[in-house]
């Protein structure tokens, strides 16, 4: 059986309906299995930024040591789900050596530095911090996390700072399109010659038709078919050292439900 970590963090999003991901986090949980299921502790208070450029960047990291000790604690490699995006720093930097890839299924690159963040935000980081480059409480050492075995998949809206990095790095980017052919994105995977992989998903990586309870819907992405694909196909040519899936963000109870057979396909094809 899967083993399981839900981590309703909301402080690394920048969005108007952060606290929404406490809600989407719980509603998730409660589909999940009561027995494999580990809740961390999120704290109440937003946080400061220390001077680092990085909003609430003290509930940031004491996140992130929660999530690192309860993944090594336990056996086996965990799903972990938040909350913002930024619970993945925490869930890759437990597993992160430079035989691991890292497919990074969102809809956005999460490549800004607090230099060139337009909000402060760490949701928006939190890539860049796991190749390294972040203020060094939240960042995976640099070098532990090679470039050259990062795929960022399904991504479609960037900022001029992020494809700049991308344009000078090693990172592989697979658009919405690459999803299609579930052989082909393992293939891409297969291609770094990493020995394992941890899987992140942001739900809104997703197409807005198919994802409604995320806070920064984006168009022309892929199917929760072609999603789920893509994951198995992967997870066929390299063995999982983790997951996370972070976004969720519903409206109400109502529209979370219209949302949750969705997301536990995804979770299932993770597991």
């Amino acid at each position: 059986m899967s083993r399981f970590v839900v981590v309703p963090q909301w402080q690394g999003s920048g969005s108007s309906r952060a606290m929404q991901l406490v809600d989407g986090a719980a509603a998730i949980a409660g589909d999940l299995p009561r027995a494999a299921t580990t809740p961390v502790e999120v704290p109440l208070e937003a946080g400061e930024s220390l001077g680092s450029g990085v909003r609430r960047l003290s509930s940031l990291v004491r996140v992130r040591e929660c999530v690192e000790r309860e993944l090594e604690s336990g056996d086996g490699p965990a799903i972990v789900i938040g909350g913002d995006c930024g619970v993945a720093i925490g869930a890759v930097s437990a597993v992160a050596a430079p035989d691991l890839a890292l497919v990074w299924f969102d809809a956005h690159a999460d490549l800004h530095t607090p230099e060139s963040s337009p909000s402060g935000a760490f949701g928006g980081m939190v890539l860049r911090a796991i190749l390294g480059d972040a203020p060094a409480a939240l960042a995976v050492p640099s070098g532990v996390m090679a470039d050259h075995r990062v795929v960022l998949a399904g991504a479609r809206d960037l900022d001029p700072a992020e494809s700049a990095f991308l344009d000078a790095s090693a990172v592989s980017t697979l658009g919405p399109d690459a999803l299609r052919d579930p052989d082909a994105f393992a293939e891409a995977v297969r291609a770094t010659d990493a020995s394992r992989v941890h899987i992140h998903v942001d739900l809104d990586v997703l197409d807005p038709a198919a994802m409604g309870g995320v806070s920064q819907p984006v168009p022309f992405g892929p199917s929760v078919a072609e999603l789920v694909g893509a994951i198995r196909a992967v997870r066929d040519v390299l063995p999982m050292a983790g997951a996370t899936l972070t976004g969720f963000s519903p409206a109400s109870p109502d529209a979370a439900v219209d949302d949750l057979g969705a997301i536990l396909r995804v979770i299932g094809a993770l597991a």
